[in-house]
């Protein structure tokens, strides 16, 4: 049975971050909804509450039941999850005179209590609430405050349960590491045992227990997940694996010669299946990202019902779908997290297909896949490869598609991605892109006058995809690919780079 922390989801937004903290000090964890948690067994070690949107005040903030879990398992509050704790057992919560939001420093530590080792007097600490604590109940004692909080952290009495009323799974929280760390080996007894090699362990088996000697058919997109998914099912049942890489139109220019070469040396049991034309007519004129991604996910499958077919007892239906493929999509197992957009390999198959969802890698993190590849032997330029969506080029070319405007892109495309790697610029970057726009503008070729169209470029750090920072390109480089870009692909006479980080925009334009 798998050890691990159970993270109770209230809605916040940094939620997967605490998944994210917990994970890098190589402990197991899953994130739930507070309204359908798992049952309480023997491989849960200890319980997070996660923050909120809501205010414990609100008539319909979220409740729990924590009569199972106080007292009995160690727990620990972040922010509204440190505020529900103090409300339910008799203490008061009031709005804040000032929203407290940002940075703030630790003033006052008591460190007898495990939680605080090692956590340095003056530690910044990132706050984000609008009420605060005026009355702790009783049992209950105050070992950390800030200037303008005096209660920033609690114990209580005779449990293992704290609350802290900032964040420490984020960045600004300089310390937040030690304080989690804390928790999850001192407080919970963790054994920090869940590395990509045991994941790669326990994944083979339990594939192997699960498929059997069924047959399964895999959608490979040429990325890192659909990889990483593909081997880890190969090691687990051989040539029962049958992987589809289908071209849809919508690649990178040259892409899917490249990757079914690729596909070779890892010694997969691949078939290459080119439906450009079924794709490409249905998404013609289209402009609605949403009815893009629908269109493109109905395509998709109804390609792989047909090769499906083509493959004598095939029972289960493979996908490389990540951590924030569900995170965004549907949020975390139904519950209060916001959702930002549908993924194309999130929610299930109709049910003509007949097929089974096996998803090995649904609770990790892109960082974490490529760990796991890594452990595994695959290749660097397999897994160095930048992201890239599943609807592809689709959905960065805003507004219509028409199929000359596909063709621009990849040229542009291809122009870009290959100008980082011959500057020595592509694994500084972990996704690059370019972006067709809705617009035309005014330029000069020659002494004739142009009216053509404007493309951005897009190139930001990241090391989930669930927050990103925009890269700051040099000067020269992306002079050189303007005008290279201009120069060479016909019908474009503006380029842009975009400086949006995410949050607030998202690392696709749709």
């Amino acid at each position: 049975m798998q050890k691990k922390i159970l993270i109770l989801d209230f809605g916040s937004q940094y939620t997967q971050l605490i998944a994210r903290r917990v994970r890098e000090l190589d402990t197991y964890c899953e994130i739930h909804p507070y309204n359908n948690p798992p049952l309480i067994d023997d491989s849960v070690m200890g319980v997070i509450l996660s923050g909120s949107p809501y205010s414990t005040l609100d008539e319909n903030a979220p409740e729990f039941d924590l009569s199972k879990i106080k007292g009995k398992l160690p727990l620990l509050g972040v922010c509204y999850g440190a505020q529900y704790l103090a409300k339910i057992n008799g203490g008061n919560i009031e709005p804040s005179k000032i929203r407290e939001y940002g940075r703030a420093n630790i003033s006052k530590i008591d460190d007898k209590h495990h939680l605080m080792d090692g956590f340095p007097l003056g530690s910044q600490v990132w706050m984000s609430h609008g009420d605060t604590i005026t009355k702790l109940p009783e049992e209950f004692e105050v070992i950390a405050s800030t200037k303008d909080v005096k209660c920033a952290a609690y114990h209580v009495a005779g449990e293992d349960t704290f609350g802290i009323q900032f964040h420490p799974e984020v960045y600004h929280s300089t310390d937040g590491a030690i304080l989690l760390k804390n928790f999850i080996v001192n407080v919970c007894g963790a054994e920090q045992n869940w590395t990509p090699a045991s994941f790669v362990d326990s994944t083979v088996k339990g594939l192997k227990d699960k498929i059997g000697t069924d047959k399964v058919v895999l959608g490979l997109s040429g990325g890192v997940d659909s990889s990483v998914a593909a081997v880890l099912l190969d090691k687990a049942i051989g040539k029962n694996l049958h992987c589809i890489f289908v071209d849809n139109g919508l690649l990178r220019k040259g892409e899917f010669e490249q990757v079914l070469e690729q596909y070779k040396i890892l010694g997969l049991n691949v078939k290459g299946v080119n439906a450009k034309d079924q794709f490409l007519d249905q998404l013609d004129g289209v402009s609605d990202p949403e009815k893009k991604r629908k269109i493109i996910g109905k395509v998709f499958i109804d390609v792989f019902d047909a090769e499906s077919h083509k493959i004598e007892n095939v029972k289960w239906l493979a996908q490389g779908t990540i951590y924030p493929d569900v995170i965004e999509s549907v949020s975390v197992n139904g519950g209060p997290s916001a959702t930002i957009k549908s993924h194309h390999n999130v929610g299930g198959l109709p049910d003509f297909m007949k097929l089974q969802i096996v998803e090995p890698l649904r609770l990790l993190f892109k960082d974490e896949v490529r760990r796991v590849g890594k452990s595994m032997g695959m290749p660097a330029n397999i897994l160095g490869r930048h992201p890239f969506p599943g609807p592809g080029l689709a959905i960065r070319i805003l507004g219509a598609i028409t199929r000359e405007k596909v063709r621009i892109l990849q040229e542009v495309d291809a122009v870009f991605i290959n100008g980082l790697k011959e500057h020595g610029l592509y694994d500084k970057v972990w996704q690059a892109g370019a972006i067709f726009l809705p617009v035309q503008s005014v330029g000069v070729m020659g002494d004739e006058r142009t009216y053509e169209n404007a493309i951005a470029l897009r190139a930001v750090e990241s090391t989930d995809g669930m927050t990103a920072d925009w890269v700051h390109l040099p000067y020269e480089f992306l002079g050189t690919i303007s005008n290279e870009i201009i120069n060479k692909v016909k019908g474009v006479n503006r380029v842009v780079y975009d400086i949006s980080s995410k949050p607030p925009a998202t690392i696709e334009w749709e």
